[in-house]
């Protein structure tokens, strides 16, 4: 049996970077090890690098006629892509000797591969749908099916935040008037901006908000940041609608007849967050900031921006050289 033979299966990959990701074109270098309880003949290790996206979801619909009306139709609505998938060869029998004697033990086998070129999309994990990408060792010996072991790695498809749009700052305002039967109250309004478009994940997300109170109740400046994730068959004849709250902040209550107040949020975004994906027909992941003003007894006044979640961050501007 293959659990008892093979013990401790690992594949191991060498960080290229602190958060450990793989982009378009990236050499991959690691390490395939495995103990052996016993005296084992090879033929061969292969290794796959795979990419892929699914959506899948299902939906009721009312069938016609009475019975139809009585037992509602379930349908299911899926979608499947393959962005890439090839093999090579780790380790392979010699022609002089028909099959590889190893010994009971420890055993590493270091491999180098390179991911495809293509604008691919970012691993995502969702609701309805995930996007993919994998590596899967096989390991072949005479006379026996071959064994898989299968891991993922976190694909990220570039996004710089040092584009110009994605570096240019947003702002915008709204305003709204309470009425209470016959009287009406002043205009309460907000100016809102940030210093960019562009963030990674682990940034804050500085708010800056300009407030104006002209009611007789307090107010209160509060922040959300949420993940619309949008999954989609072929075509896009069919859609899937998925929000979630990843984090939210409050700021400073502004008391009743107030005016001209300044109030700064810091907005974390967590740092396991998904990136912005916009590259997938079946697949799209995006962010707003919802920067809203809480009102007691009448709806939020709202201001709305949206962001993008990057893999580069942005260059901090480097200090002069000192004058010699």
């Amino acid at each position: 049996m293959f659990g008892e033979t093979f013990k401790n299966f690992t594949i191991n990959f060498n960080a290229f970077n602190p958060r450990v990701t793989f982009s378009s074109g990236d050499f991959m270098a690691g390490q395939i090890s495995f103990d052996l309880s016993k005296e084992t003949k090879l033929s061969s290790i292969t290794l796959t690098l795979n990419g892929k996206a699914k959506v899948q979801w299902t939906t009721q619909g009312g069938g016609g006629g009475r019975r139809g009306r009585r037992r509602r139709q379930r349908r299911v609505h899926s979608a499947r892509l393959e962005f890439f998938n090839f093999s090579q060869i780790v380790m392979q029998e010699n022609n002089a000797v028909p099959n590889t004697t190893l010994q009971p033990g420890t055993h590493v086998y270091p491999f180098t591969c390179q991911i495809p070129q293509g604008n691919f999309p970012s691993s995502f994990h969702g609701v309805h749908g995930s996007i993919i990408y994998s590596m899967k060792v096989e390991i072949h010996r005479p006379w026996h099916l071959a064994k898989e072991y299968e891991t993922e790695f976190n694909f990220a498809s570039h996004i710089d935040a040092n584009q110009p749009h994605l570096l240019a700052p947003l702002a915008g305002s709204n305003t709204k008037t309470l009425c209470c039967l016959w009287c009406a109250s002043g205009p309460i309004s907000m100016t809102v901006c940030t210093e960019r478009k562009g963030f990674v994940p682990g940034e804050m997300v500085k708010i800056i908000c300009e407030l104006s109170n002209g009611s007789s109740r307090t107010v209160t400046p509060h922040a959300t940041l949420i993940q619309k994730q949008m999954f989609y068959t072929h075509n896009k004849c069919n859609r899937r609608l998925q929000m979630k709250n990843l984090a939210s902040v409050d700021g400073q209550p502004v008391n009743p007849s107030s005016s001209e107040v300044y109030s700064d949020m810091m907005l974390p975004i967590p740092p396991n967050t998904a990136l912005t994906i916009t590259n997938c027909p079946i697949l799209e992941v995006d962010y707003t900031v919802d920067v809203s003003l809480h009102i007691r007894g009448s709806s939020d006044l709202k201001v709305l921006f949206p962001i993008v979640l990057c893999n580069i961050p942005v260059y901090a501007p480097q200090p002069p050289p000192p004058y010699q």
